[in-house]
């Protein structure tokens, strides 16, 4: 048989591209380089491919409130709405599933966004978080690629699990990820009975120029729920909206949501020593290193009075910060830093920021930008356009930089540190946190789902479950009538092996 000659994968205008995995970074562990053309041409084009409805987070439900400090935390930062306990922000929060559709069903197994926008006196921070503190990826090159996993097959226009399971079986930094979406977690009972987790690392910087490096924690006070299987599926037939229906009804009723406010804190130097990658949304804090500290607490009493003027046009983005905080150079933080504003100025247009649950409600915009569509206030009248001006235009603020980074090394695409530690996690996850029914839900949730997969798929994904813990691994084998022993041929193989073994 003659060998088909191999592909060669290449940029939009041909171009052949070198790493389709590595984000282009300053050295090891450095910041993403803007010059990454692969990068900024695949997720420009990944933020664009639907119209109007949004990539992901597309079904979600909303509701305003307040953010009240409950204690001091001005050692690590300067951020003016944190300056002083007591004080209370606006805010405005969005709950939402992830990969499905506008009309999906709110109890579908997948995780849920938990954005929070603060209207501060220094302009919009927002927090934009998951229910988990975790990821499936840890480099924004593969975001694309994973929704698309996360879709429907392009032929037939259904879910499917070859799709979904072929990829993360290829992509073994995402079994922490998958353990807790595939245990009852994955199905939260509502909106109000999760938590919300940063995941990726902040900086936090106070008055004085000094820096730490923070993760940030929503607890729910409603406590967590969550539906098992049986359930989940139950709620999708009987009512696909419920928890869109629950928030709203238990805010109208007065029965007000509330989640406590918590940071994990950690020196430069803590984390330069850190056994885990602190800049890799695949991996947690263990809480035995860096214990939650309280902050504040977040009540939610406030229904939309339009659900499309609010919910629908809350556009969220990590990269909206204020002095005091500042990003990381976490590869998924920085990517998503350029590809949510980037989707939100295609979905809603270039001037979304105006509208008003996306305004800086407690601070004035200030800037030379201009005209462009739907621009709907006095396109700053006769003022200048420009910058630098001599017609009492605004001027930069230097006040306002965060503390600079060091960084060093030669610009390329450099594979993340740890590479081997992809497992140990989700193992302590297994074996010490969760109990022998989470496991057993956990494995029955796993084996309904993956058993709908081809069967090379099924060995390639159960090899990482038993890499994971073999009991574990074992568990999920038995569930789809596996052979073990192939399993346990697998565990031992490269990964490359691996996929050469289970392809075809």
């Amino acid at each position: 048989m003659q060998e088909k000659k191999k592909k060669i994968l290449t940029g939009n205008f041909g171009p052949p591209i070198d790493d389709d995995q590595n984000t282009m970074t300053a050295g090891g562990s450095g910041p993403a380089m803007l010059q990454d053309t692969h990068l900024v041409e695949k997720l420009a084009h990944f933020d664009r491919e639907r119209i109007p409805e949004r990539v992901v987070h597309a079904k979600g439900a909303g509701a305003g409130g307040f953010f009240e400090v409950t204690h001091d935390v001005r050692d690590y930062t300067k951020a003016k709405f944190l300056s002083k306990v007591g004080k209370r922000t606006e805010v405005f929060a969005r709950f939402s599933t992830v990969g499905g559709e506008k009309g999906s069903a709110d109890a579908e197994r997948d995780p849920r966004g938990f954005a929070v926008k603060f209207y501060t006196e220094e302009g919009n921070y927002d927090f934009v978080g998951n229910n988990t503190p975790v990821f499936f990826i840890r480099d924004p090159l593969k975001f694309p690629d994973f929704i698309h996993t996360q879709k429907r097959n392009p032929a037939t226009n259904l879910k499917d699990p070859d799709m979904f399971w072929d990829f993360l079986s290829l992509t073994p930094e995402s079994i922490h990820q998958v353990t807790i979406l595939f245990s009852d977690r994955g199905t939260p009972k509502s909106y109000r009975y999760m938590n919300g987790y940063s995941g990726h690392t902040f900086m936090w910087y106070n008055g004085k120029g000094e820096r730490s490096w923070v993760k940030i924690h929503f607890e729910t006070e409603q406590g967590i729920q969550n539906l098992n299987r049986e359930e989940a599926r139950h709620m999708c037939g009987q009512d696909a909206d419920h928890a869109t229906r629950d928030l709203y009804q238990a805010i109208e009723s007065g029965d007000f949501p509330a989640w406590k406010v918590y940071v994990q804190i950690m020196t430069p130097e803590e984390v330069e020593k850190y056994r885990f990658n602190s800049f890799d949304v695949t991996k947690v804090w263990l809480h035995g290193d860096a214990s939650l500290r309280p902050v504040g607490r977040m009540v939610l009493n406030r229904n939309s009075e339009n659900y499309f003027a609010e919910v629908e046009q809350a556009a969220f983005s990590p990269g909206n910060l204020v002095p005091g905080i500042a990003p990381s150079p976490d590869r998924m933080l920085q990517g998503r830093i350029f590809s949510y504003p980037d989707t939100h100025r295609h979905r809603l247009g270039p001037n979304y920021h105006l509208l008003l649950v996306n305004s800086a409600k407690a601070a004035k915009s200030n800037n030379y930008q201009r005209d462009g569509l739907m621009r709907c206030d006095d396109n700053a009248g006769a003022g200048p356009n420009y910058y630098p001006n001599s017609f009492g235009g605004p001027s930069p603020y230097p006040e306002a930089a965060y503390p600079a980074l060091k960084v060093s090394g030669k610009t390329g695409r450099h594979p993340y540190s740890h590479p081997n530690d992809d497992f140990v996690q989700p193992g302590e996850l297994y074996r010490r946190v969760m109990s022998e029914q989470d496991r057993t839900h956990l494995i029955g949730n796993i084996v309904d789902h993956l058993g709908g997969a081809k069967k090379r798929i099924q060995l390639r994904q159960t090899a990482l479950f038993y890499k994971v813990d073999p009991e574990y691994g074992s568990r999920v084998a038995q569930g789809l009538n596996l052979d073990l022993k192939e399993i346990r041929r697998l565990v031992g193989m490269t990964q490359e092996e691996r996929v050469k073994a289970t392809s075809g």
